[in-house]
C-alpha cells in the first residue's frame, strides 16, 4: 500500500501556490494521495480551487470557520486519518519543505528515505541533522534544540517536538489527536509526547532550511537577517515555551518527575 501525503495548505497570498504545482509531478511518483485542508482566507481564490478541484490527486478538506495554527493541523490530520485505511502510512509534513526536497539538491535521498519506510518503521520522525541544522539560522537552531534538551530531562530522549516531518500510521494517529488539546503550534509536541515511547528517528540533510529556495532569497543574506530579527526570535519562542510548558505538565501527569524532597538536619 503506497503511503500518502498529508498538510496544511494555509496560503492567502498564493506565494505556495507554484511550488505545489511544480512539486505534483515529484508527490505522485511518491504517494497515492494528498489529504489537505484550506483555510477560508485560501479558499477566496478560485484559480487555486479549481486547480485543486480538477487533480484526483487531493483530497481536499475545507475550514469553513477561522481556526488557529494548531487547530488546522488537528483538523486535517483527523480528516486524514478517518479517510485512509487504518495500516495507511501518512506522512505530515510542510508543503514549503516538501518543495525544496522535492525541487532541490537533496531531492534523490529525500526519495529513497521516503520510499524505504515501511509499517514496522512507523513512527517515525524524519530530524534535522548536524548537516541540516548548520544551514538554518543559530536563533531557530538555540530554540528548538533547548526544547529537545528539556525533553531529554524530563523523558530521557533527544526528540524533535518541533519536527517536520512525521511518518505514521492513519490508526495511530486516529488513537493521539483526540488527545490533543492545544490550539497553537506546541500541538506538534503534544503528539510526540502521545507517541514517544513507541517512535523512531531519523536524522536528514534533506531538511536544511527551506527559506532562500521558497523566497528566491540569498541564503546567507536571509539568514543574517533572521538571526539579528527580535521577531524572528520572539516567533520561535512562541511556540517553544508552550511546547516546554506542556511537555511539564505531561511530566507531571506520568509522573516522570517526582519532586525533591530535601533532608533537613535535625
Amino acid at each position: 500500500m503506497s503511503p500518502s501525503i498529508v498538510f496544511p495548505f494555509h496560503d492567502p497570498d498564493l506565494q505556495m501556490f507554484p511550488h505545489l504545482q511544480a512539486s505534483l509531478p515529484g508527490l505522485k511518483t511518491l504517494f497515492s494521495r494528498a489529504y489537505i485542508c484550506v483555510p477560508l482566507n485560501t479558499q477566496r481564490h478560485t484559480s487555486l480551487m479549481n486547480w485543486l478541484a480538477k487533480e484526483a490527486f487531493f483530497s481536499v478538506f475545507p475550514i469553513n470557520q477561522e481556526m488557529q495554527i494548531g487547530e488546522r493541523f488537528a483538523f486535517v490530520y483527523l480528516a486524514a486519518a478517518r479517510a485512509a485505511d487504518p495500516d495507511e502510512i501518512l506522512h505530515l509534513a510542510y508543503i514549503d519543505r516538501l518543495a525544496f526536497a522535492l525541487q532541490g539538491p537533496y531531492r534523490e535521498q529525500f526519495i529513497k528515505d521516503v520510499n524505504a519506510i515501511g509499517s514496522a518503521d512507523v513512527p517515525l520522525i524524519f530530524e534535522r541533522s548536524i548537516q541540516a541544522w548548520q544551514t538554518h539560522p543559530q536563533n531557530y537552531y538555540a530554540i528548538e534544540s533547548f526544547v529537545t534538551s528539556i525533553g531529554k530531562i524530563l523523558f530521557g530522549r533527544l526528540l524533535d517536538y518541533a519536527w517536520c516531518h512525521l511518518a505514521v500510521r492513519a490508526s495511530q494517529l486516529a488513537e493521539i489527536l483526540p488527545q490533543v488539546r492545544n490550539p497553537d503550534l506546541s500541538m506538534v509536541a503534544e503528539m510526540v509526547l502521545l507517541l514517544q515511547h513507541d517512535i523512531r528517528t531519523q536524522e536528514v540533510d534533506w531538511l536544511a532550511w527551506e527559506d532562500p529556495f521558497i523566497l528566491s532569497y540569498d541564503q546567507q543574506e536571509l539568514k543574517h537577517e533572521r538571526e539579528n530579527s527580535l521577531e524572528e526570535t520572539q516567533k520561535r519562542l512562541a511556540y517553544a515555551i508552550p511546547m516546554i510548558e506542556t511537555m511539564i505538565k505531561h511530566a507531571r501527569e506520568q509522573s516522570v518527575v517526582k519532586p525533591v524532597h530535601k533532608v533537613l538536619p535535625s
